[in-house]
């Protein structure tokens, strides 16, 4: 599921680990065991980068991460 705003992120990771299981990288499972993977549509333009060293960093970062942090994983990115 992709989303726009860490507050989208937030809300959807609150809802659906309800009575289920938090995972890493933004995946959880529902109370009903379904897998669900929560991403920052920024995320795909952050990894697919042109410079490896930057979407390397992102990767490293999102790796270290359970709920999928924009900021951070920007920060990441912007790192010199």
């Amino acid at each position: 599921m992709s989303c726009e705003t860490q507050k989208e992120i937030d809300e959807l990771w609150e809802k659906l680990a309800a009575g289920g299981e938090k995972q890493r990288c933004d995946w959880l499972k529902d109370k009903f065991g379904l897998s669900w993977q929560i991403i920052p549509r920024v995320l795909g333009e952050l990894l697919n980068d042109s410079n490896p060293e930057k979407a390397g960093r992102v990767m490293n970062a999102m790796l270290g991460m359970e709920k999928l942090d924009i900021q951070e994983l920007q920060r990441a990115f912007d790192q010199e």
